[in-house]
């Protein structure tokens, strides 16, 4: 995650710090079947103060100084602001009735029966539009958190929908960091990537649409008495419309907090209430904020100490066969994503690497790219340190591991993945390379 070098040979310790923190949340909680006897936050201090404590060749001022390296790494800051400025609009909002409205409208628009089906499709087509999950799980949480709350639905199990459609687009949209990242490093054609990934992982969201679809037959929504106030919902639709437009998120996010100031004082919200509750917004971050700065350290301690070469050169070891050779890709971009809680950033690092394996096996490099981007998104929708699980479960004021459980895209998408490489799909993908494939052309 940085320029700086690693000192030391890597070996399954540097791993363990992760370890110590899976155990610490994840196996914990799922023993005493409680997500919230043990803070995320402290599970991250304590595993970083193990991470430090077992560096070794520094001196201890040394091995903070490499912690915090990792902690204000510019892609760590850039989610911070992302955050701050998401608990700030999403407050903003609610504050000046824009939730409200838009899920009034929500109800007004989809039958009771097609509720979970029609967020699951909204999540699917945003991200598929803006390319980037975090985007996406911004705008629909707080509606999903209203609708949650008017049809009774469980709320982790509402904001879970939204979470896995989000990694639709993030893993298949042209404009995606990871559709990018895994195109040029595998050297291929972004619509040639996408054409194999589609064949990969459209089952997987046919086949979650139909079971939402038929776990929305039993919900029931209250009659609808409330008069739409359309005005209210333009905060939503500016910021969709806005990042559908391909903005910056964090110039959608500006855009749509001054919407929420400029509408919600025309309509009787007083100024010092939105100043107040954008401040309540930005406070609720608090906890996220401090996650993401641990987790940063955390991480950047595991790829000093030689964690993630040390995993990619375990794994690359034995690799024989075409599958084998896939299989080894798979596993190496999502042990680096559960080293990086990056899902780009594991593409970049283990990128070359799958190149080289590619062209020792003679691997269709469309397929490898697909494999790169399919798993990281896998393997980042479900881990609830990541950046998409953090911000839902801040958005939603739940525990990030509740949503777990009910993440059905995700894992489907990574088993989808999974039997593409056992089964050896798509066909056409899985031939040698041969002179005048594309594999070869200009990746842009």
């Amino acid at each position: 995650m940085t320029n700086t070098t690693s000192q030391t040979k890597g070996s399954w310790l540097a791993l363990s710090p992760l370890a110590v923190f899976l155990c610490l949340y994840l196996v914990t909680s799922l023993l005493i079947n409680d997500f919230y006897k043990v803070p995320i936050t402290v599970a991250f201090v304590i595993s970083s103060c193990y991470a430090i404590a077992t560096t070794r060749g520094l001196s201890l001022d040394e091995r903070i100084n490499q912690f915090s390296i990792g902690a204000g790494n510019k892609n760590i800051l850039l989610m911070i602001w992302i955050f701050i400025l998401a608990g700030a609009f999403a407050q903003g909002a609610k504050q000046m009735g824009a939730i409200d409205a838009t899920v009034n409208l929500t109800l007004y628009i989809l039958p009771d029966n097609l509720l979970l089906a029609g967020i699951f499709i909204a999540s699917c087509f945003i991200s598929l539009s803006i390319g980037t999950s975090v985007g996406t799980i911004v705008a629909l949480a707080p509606v999903a958190v209203g609708l949650a709350e008017k049809t009774g639905v469980d709320l982790p199990y509402m904001v879970a929908i939204v979470v896995g459609g989000s990694f639709f687009g993030d893993n298949l949209s042209f404009i995606s960091d990871t559709t990018i990242a895994a195109t040029r490093t595998q050297e291929c054609k972004m619509q040639d990537k996408f054409k194999v990934n589609i064949r990969i992982v459209l089952p997987a969201a046919i086949l979650v649409l139909c079971l939402y679809t038929f776990q929305g037959l039993a919900i029931t929504a209250p009659p609808q008495t409330q008069e739409i106030e359309w005005i209210k919902v333009l905060p939503y639709l500016i910021v969709l419309g806005t990042a559908i437009a391909g903005v910056n998120v964090i110039l959608v996010l500006t855009i749509g907090i001054f919407a929420t100031g400029i509408i919600g004082l025309s309509t009787g919200t007083g100024f010092f209430d939105w100043f107040g509750a954008m401040g309540t917004g930005i406070i609720g971050m608090g906890e996220l904020i401090i996650v993401t700065l641990l987790a940063g350290g955390m991480l950047e301690i595991i790829r000093y100490n030689g964690g993630i070469d040390f995993i990619i050169a375990r794994l690359t070891r034995h690799v024989s066969g075409k599958r084998g050779a896939e299989l080894s890709i798979a596993a190496l971009v999502s042990i680096a994503n559960l080293c990086t809680a990056n899902n780009t950033i594991a593409i970049i690092t283990t990128g070359s690497i799958a190149r080289d394996i590619a062209i020792r096996f003679h691997l269709d490099r469309r397929k490898t790219a697909s494999i790169l981007d399919t798993f990281s998104c896998f393997v980042q929708g479900i881990i609830p340190y990541g950046a998409q699980m953090l911000i839902a479960a801040g958005l939603a004021g739940i525990s990030p591991i509740s949503i777990v459980g009910s993440l059905y895209y995700p894992f489907c998408m990574g088993i989808c993945a999974l039997l593409s490489i056992l089964l050896r799909y798509p066909r056409k993908y899985t031939r040698s390379e041969s002179t005048g494939s594309p594999n070869n052309a200009n990746p842009l």
